[in-house]
C-alpha cells in the first residue's frame, strides 16, 4: 500500500467520522480543496489550515452528516502523488433529515505525506435537494 493510498483512507475516515482536526491535519499548511461544480454562492476553494478549519465547522459538518461511504474505490495513477478516489457518500441533510446519496470522485495530490490540493467532483444538486427536503429542491 502506497502512501498516498494510506493518507485518502485516514482522510476518508476523518470526514465520515467528523473529526475535523484530523481532517486538517491530513492537508499541507497551504494546502487546499476545491470545487470544480458548485451552486452559486458556495466556495471555490478553500485553502490552509484555519480556512480548512472554519468551513468544516461553520459549514460542512453542520449541513451533512455522513453515515458510511460503500463501494470506495482509490486509483493510483502514473504520477505517485496523484491518487483519484471513487466513493458513495450515503448520510442525512442534518436541517431536513433528508437521505443523502452522492457519488463522489476527488482527484488528490499528496507530497510527503499530506494532501497539497484535493479537487471534489461531487454533484451539488444532489446535496441542495437533500438540504431543500426530500425532492422539494
Amino acid at each position: 500500500m502506497t502512501a498516498a493510498r494510506e493518507v485518502v483512507k485516514q482522510l476518508l475516515r476523518a470526514s465520515r467520522e467528523q473529526d475535523t482536526e484530523t481532517f486538517v491535519n491530513l492537508f499541507a499548511p497551504d494546502g487546499y480543496i476545491e470545487w470544480p461544480y458548485r451552486p452559486a454562492g458556495a466556495p471555490g476553494r478553500v485553502a490552509g489550515h484555519d480556512e480548512l478549519r472554519e468551513f468544516l465547522t461553520a459549514q460542512a459538518n453542520a449541513l451533512v452528516r455522513f453515515d458510511e461511504y460503500r463501494n470506495t474505490v482509490i486509483h493510483e495513477t502514473t504520477d505517485p502523488q496523484v491518487v483519484i478516489v471513487e466513493y458513495e457518500a450515503h448520510g442525512t441533510a442534518l436541517r431536513t433529515g433528508a437521505p443523502l446519496h452522492q457519488t463522489i470522485i476527488a482527484v488528490l495530490r499528496i507530497r510527503d505525506g499530506l494532501v497539497v490540493s484535493y479537487r471534489d467532483y461531487l454533484d451539488p444538486l444532489v446535496v441542495a435537494e437533500a438540504l431543500a427536503g426530500a425532492g422539494d429542491a
